[in-house]
C-alpha cells in the first residue's frame, strides 16, 4: 500500500475512534448534565406540561396553575395574594429559576420527586402526580404584619415559641410573583423589579442582616446572667454614666440623658435602654463570652434553614476593647435578621429553650399522605437556663409596661419586649433602623408568640424614628392576631 494512503487511513481511523469516544462520553457521562441544564427547553416543557402542586396556608392553596395559549408550555404558575405571601412562596417562573419554597420543593411540586412515584409510574416512566407543601404560616398574622408595615421598607417575623412554627414572614415593599411566571412577560417585569431602588425582590425578613441596635442588649444580658457577672436583673451594675469607651476618649452617651442609667440594674438598663450599662457589660464579659452566647441563639450560623436558607446574623471577632463595648449595644459590626431576633425572644419566652424555627409543617403527595413531617422533626436546644429566661422575661415586661416599649401593650396579655434604634451610615448620617422584638402570652387561652420587626425606612421624620414609635405597633398588630381565639 502506498505510504501516503496508509498514513491517511490510519489518521482517518483515529479520527473515527475519537468521534466514537466523544459520542460515548457525551451519551453516558454528560447526557444527564445536558438534560438537566437550565438552557434545555425540554425541561421547561416537561415541568409546565401539567398543573403544579400547591403551597398551602391554613388549609387553602395560595398557588395554582393556569392553562396558557399559543405556547409549548401548557401551564403557568398563579398566585393568590401574591404580594402578601411573596416572602414565603418565592416564585416559579417559565423563564427564571424558582426561589424560596417554590425552588426548595420544586421536585415535589412538579412531580419528579422519587417519593411520589407509584410502582406503575416506575415501570411506565410516567411523571407522578405532584405533591403539596403545607406551611406553618398563620394568614391572620401574616396579613396583620403586611398591613401594619404598609408603605414602610422593612420586615417582620413571628414564631410560636413552644413549637418553632413560623407564623409570619413579611418583607416590604413586596412584589407580585405572578408577574414573573409567564415567559412572554417575565423579562420586562424582572427588569423593572431589578431596577427598583427599594429592592422588592430582597427578602428582608430572612436575607438582609442589619445592625440590631439595642435589641441585642438581650443577648448581652443573657451572657452576663449565665456567666455570673451579675446574679439577677435587679443587682446593681458597675456602669459609669457617661461611659468612655476603653482605650479611647470617645464618650458613649444615652439617648435619654435624664434616665437613671448610672450603675443601673439590668432591669432598669433595659427599661431605659441604657447604652453605658451594656457597653460596659460587653467589655467586662469580653468578646469571646458575648460571641459564645450570641452563637447559642443562632448568630454566625451559615446553615440556618427554615427551610429557606437565611443569611447568617453576625457577631464579629478580632475586635479591640472599644469595638467590643460597642457590640454590647448592637453596633460596630453586629448584624441580625428579623428571624434571628425573633429567635432570641422565642428562646427567652420558652424557658430558655429554642425550638428550631420552620415555616413548612409537612410535605405531602397529591392524595394528602405525609412524605415528611417537619413539626415532629423540630429540634429543641437549651440556650439559657430557665432561671435566666424567667429573669429576662420579667425585665422585658418592665420595658413594655413602663419603659421604652409601651406601644406594644395589649390588654388581656402578658407582653415583654425590647426596642432598638440602630445607627445607619457614616457618623449616623442616614435614617436609623427601628427595631422591636417581643414575646406575648394570652391570659385567656394561653397562646404564645414571639415577634421581631425591623423598619429600615419610613416617611417618619428622623427625630421620630424609634423602635417604640415605628416597630412596636407592627409587633402589637401581629401579636394580637396570633393570640386571638
Amino acid at each position: 500500500m502506498n505510504k501516503t494512503i496508509r498514513r491517511a487511513s490510519v489518521f482517518t481511523l483515529l479520527m473515527v475512534l475519537a468521534l466514537l469516544v466523544r459520542a460515548t462520553w457525551v451519551q453516558f457521562y454528560e447526557g444527564q448534565a445536558l438534560a438537566d441544564g437550565k438552557d434545555n427547553r425540554r425541561n421547561a416543557i416537561e415541568t409546565y406540561a401539567a398543573p403544579l402542586g400547591n403551597i398551602i396556608v391554613a388549609g387553602d392553596s395560595i398557588t395554582g396553575s393556569a392553562r396558557t395559549k399559543g405556547s409549548d408550555l401548557a401551564y403557568k404558575r398563579t398566585y393568590t395574594d401574591g404580594e402578601l405571601y411573596a416572602a414565603v412562596t418565592g416564585y416559579a417562573s417559565q423563564t427564571y429559576s424558582a426561589t424560596q419554597l417554590e425552588g426548595i420543593y420544586q421536585d415535589i411540586l412538579n412531580g419528579t420527586d422519587t417519593r411520589l412515584k407509584t410502582p406503575l409510574d416506575t415501570v411506565t416512566g410516567k411523571r407522578a402526580d405532584p405533591g403539596n407543601v403545607v406551611t406553618t404560616i398563620d394568614p391572620a398574622v401574616q396579613k396583620a404584619a403586611y398591613e401594619a408595615l404598609g408603605d414602610k421598607k422593612g420586615a417582620a417575623v413571628a414564631i410560636d415559641p413552644t413549637t418553632g412554627k413560623i407564623l409570619a414572614v413579611v418583607s416590604t415593599p413586596s412584589y407580585d410573583p405572578s408577574t414573573l411566571t409567564d415567559a412572554n412577560t417575565a423579562g420586562d417585569a424582572w427588569a423593572k423589579l431589578k431596577e427598583d431602588s427599594d429592592k422588592p425582590l430582597t427578602n428582608r425578613a430572612l436575607r438582609q442582616p442589619l445592625p440590631p441596635g439595642s435589641t441585642f442588649k438581650l443577648v448581652v444580658a443573657a451572657a452576663a446572667l449565665e456567666d455570673g457577672l451579675y446574679s439577677s436583673v435587679d443587682e446593681k451594675t458597675v456602669s459609669p454614666d457617661p461611659y468612655t469607651l476603653p482605650g479611647t476618649t470617645t464618650v458613649l452617651r444615652n439617648e435619654n440623658t435624664s434616665a437613671p442609667c448610672e450603675n443601673a440594674t439590668i432591669r432598669t438598663a433595659l427599661q431605659y435602654s441604657c447604652n453605658n450599662v451594656f457597653a460596659k457589660m460587653a467589655y467586662d464579659l469580653g468578646q469571646d463570652k458575648v460571641k459564645a452566647m450570641a452563637e447559642k441563639f443562632g448568630f454566625n450560623d451559615e446553615t440556618q434553614d427554615v427551610p429557606v436558607r437565611a443569611y447568617a446574623s453576625v457577631y464579629p471577632t478580632g475586635m479591640d476593647d472599644a469595638q467590643t463595648a460597642l457590640t454590647g449595644i448592637g453596633q460596630f459590626d453586629v448584624t441580625a435578621t428579623p428571624l434571628q431576633m425573633a429567635m432570641v425572644s422565642a428562646a427567652i419566652a420558652n424557658g430558655g429553650k429554642l425550638v428550631s424555627p420552620h415555616m413548612v409543617s409537612q410535605v405531602t403527595d397529591g392524595g394528602g399522605d405525609v412524605l415528611q413531617d417537619y413539626d415532629s422533626d423540630a429540634d429543641t436546644e437549651e440556650i439559657v437556663s430557665s432561671s435566666t429566661a424567667e429573669q429576662l422575661r420579667s425585665a422585658m415586661e418592665t420595658v413594655v409596661s413602663e419603659g421604652t416599649g409601651t406601644n406594644a401593650q395589649i390588654s388581656g396579655a402578658t407582653v415583654g419586649g425590647k426596642t432598638g434604634t440602630a445607627q445607619h451610615g457614616e457618623n449616623n448620617s442616614k435614617t436609623p433602623y427601628a427595631w422591636f422584638t417581643s414575646y406575648a402570652k394570652s391570659d385567656a387561652n394561653g397562646k404564645e408568640v414571639a415577634v421581631a420587626v425591623m423598619v429600615e425606612q419610613s416617611d417618619a421624620a428622623r427625630s421620630e424614628v424609634s423602635g417604640n414609635g415605628l416597630a412596636a405597633p407592627v409587633a402589637k398588630a401581629m401579636t394580637q392576631a396570633a393570640l386571638k381565639d
